[in-house]
């Protein structure tokens, strides 16, 4: 069912920062920050020849990564996402063998422009999964 990786997103305190580590000190390209305050995140890419590293600051009062990041000062891994050819028939494949899709498990429009989902911590082995339709 699932694609390839499409990127791993990391929590940090501040994507200004975190940038500035990817780039000066690992020579990687880096996007310019992105806010998207329907998702409460500031976000980031670190582009890699193979995948995306997603750079997440909290924004705004509500936002879903807030706690972690309260809890991880210094940032840490906070999701990894996969591609899936058809999101809609990924999710019904998973709900029928009892995964739990977040939210009201309808895909939302995600950083790149395009559907997805996110699926219990619990439900795979403590991470957090996003599906973002390839």
């Amino acid at each position: 069912m699932i694609g390839r990786l499409n990127h791993v997103a990391v929590a940090v305190e501040s994507v200004e920062k975190a940038s500035a580590v990817y780039r000066d000190a690992l020579g990687a390209k880096v996007s310019a920050a992105e806010s998207l305050p329907e998702h409460g995140v500031t976000v980031v890419f670190v582009e890699l020849p193979n995948t995306k590293i997603e750079l997440l600051e909290p924004y705004g009062e509500n936002s879903p990564i807030a706690g972690f990041v309260a809890k991880n000062a210094a940032g840490g891994i906070h999701h990894v996402c996969y591609e899936v050819d058809d999101i809609i028939s990924a999710r019904e494949q998973l709900k029928a063998t009892g995964a739990r899709v977040l939210g009201d498990g309808e895909p939302k429009i995600g950083a790149h422009g395009k559907p997805v989902l996110f699926l219990h911590p619990k439900d795979f082995c403590g991470t957090l999964i996003e599906l973002e339709q390839a």
